[in-house]
């Protein structure tokens, strides 16, 4: 989804690819196709596409698939650069 950007660089999305079992529900789940398999296995396609909504951890079986939901979000950095802490949305 290369139109659609929020902050670059801010997600916590994080991959570890060997614990991923290649069932696909993060590609099915993610609603920005965040995700794609690559020989039988998860790789993120696009990481600052990732909205952070945690479909795709929730959904994740193995626990190859870790982020903190709405920590990276437009509002959570925004929040955080006017209060001074830590990037909260309260998602």
């Amino acid at each position: 989804m290369a139109g659609l950007r929020y902050i670059e660089e801010v997600v916590t999305l994080a991959l570890d690819a060997k614990l991923c079992n290649g069932c696909r529900q993060c590609t099915m789940v993610c609603p920005h196709a965040v995700f794609e398999l690559v020989e039988g296995r998860a790789r993120i396609a696009d990481k600052g596409a990732c909205m952070e909504c945690g479909a795709c951890s929730r959904n994740c079986a193995p626990g190859a698939i870790t982020l903190k939901p709405g920590v990276g979000c437009a509002a959570a950095i925004i929040n955080g650069w006017i209060t001074g802490g830590e990037p909260s949305c309260d998602c």
